[in-house]
């Protein structure tokens, strides 16, 4: 804001921030002071959320090596499916107990449940023990997540808020990159149960410092929690998930077992739909699904989610077991396609926020991703790396193009009432779709695996101990095998896995056609800010409506900072005040008075640029001199007031629709809250401390 005060327009990433975008302002105690022990805080919830985060991504890499010491290549989907089913049922639940019992004491217990899992994922001794303690991992992960973005709310006002959401948005396209990588290093160079063991030291840390310095309001807000809804809709997934993988593999279709399943995963959707109708703060409420925007989107979400996984898991066994590439190699060949995924969602979120303008991206991002898992379906044992990273990235840039866009049109589609749980339905069938993805990719690679495996190596003479079912349970078994029949074997493993990429085709189709059935409403100018830890993770989210909106507007308000606010928000007034004036008015509205000289000592706005708006206010007596401090007059009141009320309606007009004739009070009560807050300056020292000028605290949103 300052740069705009005196004619530039500073750069995002700036050495010298404007008011508008740079370090809290140090008015003594009031709630701007981002401490070094809030810093502090800041960084244990980035390690938190890193490690949970991580954990989506870190273990596809090391899975051959996982499957060929403990076996059970039929169940290997579920050492990713069982993590990814576990935080998604527990999202709701950390989130909600939380706001009730207070988040450092649930951050701390998510923390632990989540170290206590690594460490019995890395002592496993068999599948079955892996499962399982995955999906205890996974139970501390969703709360890591969930509370750790949460708790950024408690301990950071909104003007500062944009930052620090960046960052936690930032962990999440790291681990992207990261994870792959990681697992493979750590597989190579140590053993597979270090994927899991690294996270103890990182969350030992994090626990450390939570412990010693993070301090947050307690507030207590009581909730009537949807425990039956959560149950039935997680046990919903979990029988189709296991219907899908273990159909065909451990149980053939038609079998009692399967068939029972189905059943009871049909009656307990009933049950869940029955539970729904009376809950009074449902986890899904069922009249979302009469908007046809949230219903098409759930799909077409499930349906990214499905494609995402399913690749991300198996695309390192087609590299390590079929290119013969080392488990590093196999993330380092991952890159194109995460790099795909960012460059994408980044790229097509900074258009809709700047055009409003959306259905191309779901439309063109459902199509390339389609033409992606086809190329994915040509690769070969003779593949080189160049077309490998082609097709990797296509694939990843198609489903960029649609994962941002998604929660953006479900936000613009619904009342301001159900916005905060429309935000995370969306992300939570993105999350059962990579679920059910991942599950039934590897039903259709395990069913084909063995049915070419055993065509390959029919009548032939096999080394002592080798057989087909052999080599399906370990493939480093094919490196015994004759160089004819190595080959043979070989290509049994690459047919397998990109047959699974073919049959996916479909689904994708599926949501292209899906795509062209939503309708481009302009989006309202506050769900224009998206929020990358709601389009880069495959956990959903857990926000109140209000949370939601807070969020948004204050990014928005941020970032309109750093541009031309004050020379908008002066013209719409009506005053023909220079913009630095009006931003020098603005500070006097807020601590009573400032002191010119000390104000550019302390900030990064040219003297004679506060020397001049300074003394325009003096000459239309706007303010008046008392010492070294400029104070406001009853007319500089005034107009202090008209332009804290203009920023107001900027805001509001954010909200759309939503700021009707019936609008919430909470509503009313966030945008003048927002508005006495992004009013304020935000890089500098605008005064020495008077004790006597504190604001009490405000809601922290």
């Amino acid at each position: 804001m300052a740069g705009d005060a005196h004619g530039t327009t500073p750069k995002a990433g700036n050495a010298q921030p404007s008011p508008g975008a740079g370090p809290p302002a140090r008015d003594a105690g009031a709630r701007e002071q981002v401490s070094g022990n809030v810093l502090f805080s800041i960084g244990a919830l980035l390690l938190g959320l890193l490690l949970a985060a991580l954990d989506q991504t870190i273990v596809a890499t090391a899975l051959p090596t996982i499957v060929s010491e403990l076996g059970g290549l039929e169940h290997l989907s579920w050492v990713v499916t069982a993590y990814l089913l576990a935080s998604t049922a527990a999202t709701p639940l950390w989130g909600k107990l939380g706001d009730q019992y207070g988040r450092k004491r649930l951050f701390q217990i998510a923390i632990v449940i989540f170290l206590v899992g690594s460490a019995l994922c890395g002592a496993a001794q068999d599948m079955p023990q892996l499962i399982a303690f995955r999906a205890l991992q996974g139970l501390g992960g969703g709360g890591l997540i969930v509370l750790s973005m949460a708790i950024v709310g408690d301990l950071v006002p909104p003007r500062e808020r944009g930052r620090y959401q960046g960052l936690f948005g930032a962990v999440f396209g790291t681990t992207s990159v990261l994870g792959p990588l990681l697992g493979g290093l750590l597989t190579e160079h140590l053993s597979w149960r270090w994927v899991f063991y690294v996270n103890l030291p990182v969350g030992v840390v994090a626990l450390a410092v939570i412990a010693a310095v993070l301090h947050i309001p307690r507030r207590s807000t009581k909730h009537v929690i949807d425990y039956l809804g959560t149950f039935l809709i997680a046990s919903v997934a979990t029988c189709l998930v296991l219907v899908a993988s273990l159909g065909g593999t451990t149980w053939s279709w038609g079998s009692p077992q399967i068939a029972g399943l189905a059943v009871l995963g049909a009656v307990l959707a009933v049950a869940f739909v029955a539970a729904e109708r009376r809950a009074a703060e449902p986890v899904l409420p069922l009249k979302l699904f009469r908007v046809r925007t949230f219903t098409l989107s759930a799909v077409i979400s499930f349906i990214i989610g499905f494609a995402m996984f399913g690749a991300m898991t198996y695309l390192p066994t087609f590299l390590q077991v079929v290119q013969g590439v080392t488990p590093t190699m196999s993330g380092v060949h991952m890159l194109p396609m995460v790099a795909g995924i960012l460059l994408a969602s980044t790229g097509s979120g900074q258009i809709i926020s700047r055009t409003g303008r959306w259905k191309v991206f779901p439309v063109a991002g459902t199509a390339v991703t389609t033409l992606g898992l086809l190329l994915l379906h040509q690769l070969d044992a003779h593949s080189s790396a160049a077309v490998m990273s082609l097709f990797f990235f296509v694939l990843g840039f198609g489903l960029g193009l649609v994962m941002q866009v998604l929660v953006l049109i479900v936000q613009n589609a619904v009342p301001y009432e159900d916005l905060g749980v429309a935000t995370s339905g969306a992300t939570f069938f993105r999350s059962i779709g990579a679920s059910f993805g991942v599950a039934v990719f590897g039903t259709v690679f395990a069913g084909r695996l063995g049915d070419k495996l055993t065509d390959a190596l029919s009548g032939a003479r096999l080394p002592p101990g080798i057989s087909a079912d052999s080599l399906e349970a370990d493939p480093r078994g094919i490196a015994a095998l004759p160089p004819a029949l190595r080959a043979s074997a070989v290509d049994a493993y690459a047919s397998a896995i990109t047959d699974v990429f073919l049959y996916a085709a479909p689904v994708a189709v599926l949501g292209f056609v899906l795509a062209w059935f939503l309708k481009e409403d302009r989006l309202r100018g506050s769900v224009t800010a998206p929020d990358a830890t709601e389009t880069l993770a495959s956990n959903p989210v857990e926000r109140s409506s209000y949370d939601e909106v807070y969020r948004a507007l204050s990014l928005l308000g941020t970032r309109e900072g750093r541009r031309e606010i004050y020379q908008r928000i002066t013209a719409r007034a009506g005053y023909d005040l220079l913009p630095a004036a009006s931003w020098l008015l603005l500070r006097i509205r807020k601590y009573g008075a400032v002191e010119p000289a000390l104000l550019a000592e302390r900030g990064p706005v040219p003297l004679s640029v506060v020397i001049e708006a300074a003394r325009q206010l003096e000459v239309r007596h706007l303010a008046v001199r008392q010492g070294l401090d400029l104070v406001m007059t009853e007319e500089g009141r005034e107009v202090a007031e008209r332009l804290a009320r203009t920023r107001e309606d900027s805001l509001a007009e954010l909200l759309g629709d939503w700021w009707g004739p019936d609008r919430p009070t909470d509503l009313v009560q966030l945008v003048h809250e927002l508005t006495g807050e992004l009013c304020g300056a935000q890089g500098e020292r605008p005064h020495r401390e008077r004790p006597h000028r504190e604001r009490p605290a405000t809601r922290a949103g």
